[in-house]
């Protein structure tokens, strides 16, 4: 037992550690997406720099990474304090992946793959929100800090174990610390809007 709750840790990391919006990019250019837009690799970054057709690709493997860890944790191995651990570790993959020097994305869409196998309801609101907020400001990165926030409030208010509470408090902060230069940058009113692509 000891051996596969090791075994699932580690591809929990691993699986989330692949860099699909990197490997896309090289594939399709021969370039680092890490030295364009947000040099990030995840696909909000992807959509700014190659379009709508490769950011969606991007963001369906991306949620995949978060979903799958958890999904296959709580089929195999009923612990949901595990499969949240699995979830987060997936979620630290996609932001420092080992595969490219631990340079990756921001973490949102592995996020929202995860949060879709631990509790969906709060899932179905904080996705409300973001959208609302992307129509009306069209600032991504602040639908994205925003959501992840709303998420833990709903989870509490939809009286959810509190270890999910306490779980996408964790992610919250850092999805937060994802977004500093986001953030700056919206402060200073130099944040790309969606729709804008990078040179």
């Amino acid at each position: 037992m000891t051996i596969i709750i090791v075994l699932f840790l580690v591809f929990s990391y691993l699986f989330g550690s692949i860099p699909t919006g990197y490997i896309l990019f090289l594939l399709s250019e021969k370039k680092d997406i890490r030295s364009y837009g947000s040099k990030a690799t995840g696909a909000t970054n992807v959509l700014r720099v190659k379009g709508w057709k490769y950011g969606i690709i991007v963001a369906i493997f991306d949620i995949l990474k978060g979903f799958l860890p958890v999904f296959l944790a709580l089929k195999f191995l009923p612990d949901k304090n595990f499969a949240l651990v699995c979830g987060f570790l997936a979620i630290v993959g996609h932001c420092y992946p080992v595969y490219i020097k631990f340079k990756g994305g921001k973490g949102v869409a592995t996020t929202i793959g995860a949060y879709a196998a631990v509790s969906i309801y709060p899932l179905l609101i904080s996705l409300a929100i973001f959208i609302a907020i992307v129509i009306i400001t069209r600032y991504v990165s602040l639908a994205s800090v925003t959501t992840a926030f709303c998420y833990p409030v709903c989870a509490y208010i939809l009286k959810d174990p509190l270890q999910i509470v306490y779980f996408s408090l964790l992610v919250f902060f850092l999805i937060l610390f994802q977004h500093r230069e986001n953030i700056f940058r919206l402060i200073k009113g130099q944040e790309r809007k969606l729709g804008e692509k990078t040179k």
